[in-house]
This record gives structure tokens, C-alpha cells and sequence, in this order.
């Protein structure tokens, strides 16, 4: 259980160490949001965090994708013909 604590001019919670650890916050961003009957803590996930890893685990286990060089010396055609 936790309590609210006055910080200076603010209001803040002490989280205990262990639901932190649960719930791997340490170090994180925290993202704050109302919800119907209180308020959920959530880490901030930042767009595109953790894809180099991603990308450098499958050109390691891949090896790096060979450009389709066939398509890029075609010439430009019209799409007139197409129908949408």
C-alpha cells in the first residue's frame, strides 16, 4: 500500500521496489492516465524503441537483404491503362 506525499510544492507516491521490479519501471518515463476509477502508470514507449536491436538480430541471423535490382532499371511506364 502506498500513500500520497507532499514533495516540495507537489503531491507523488512512493512506489515500493518490488511491484517497480514487477512491473520493470526503473529508470523509465513514466506515462500518467485517468481511468474510470483511478489513475494507471504505464512506461512511456517512445516510437520505434528497440528496433536497431530488432534490425541487427536479423541481419545477423539473416544476413543483409540484396536490393531488387531488376526493378530499378525498368523504365517509367504510364498507369493509364490500370483500372481502380
Amino acid at each position: 500500500m502506498t500513500h500520497i506525499v507532499k514533495i516540495g510544492n507537489s503531491q507523488g507516491i512512493r512506489i515500493p521496489k518490488p511491484l517497480i521490479e514487477q512491473a520493470d519501471l526503473e529508470g523509465k518515463e513514466l506515462k500518467l492516465q485517468l481511468v474510470k476509477n483511478g489513475l494507471l502508470i504505464t512506461p512511456e514507449k517512445k516510437a520505434r524503441d528497440g528496433w536497431e536491436e530488432i534490425i541487427e538480430q536479423s541481419i545477423a541471423g539473416n544476413g543483409i537483404e540484396s536490393p531488387d535490382e531488376e526493378w530499378l532499371d525498368l523504365p517509367i511506364t504510364s498507369d493509364d491503362e490500370l483500372e481502380w
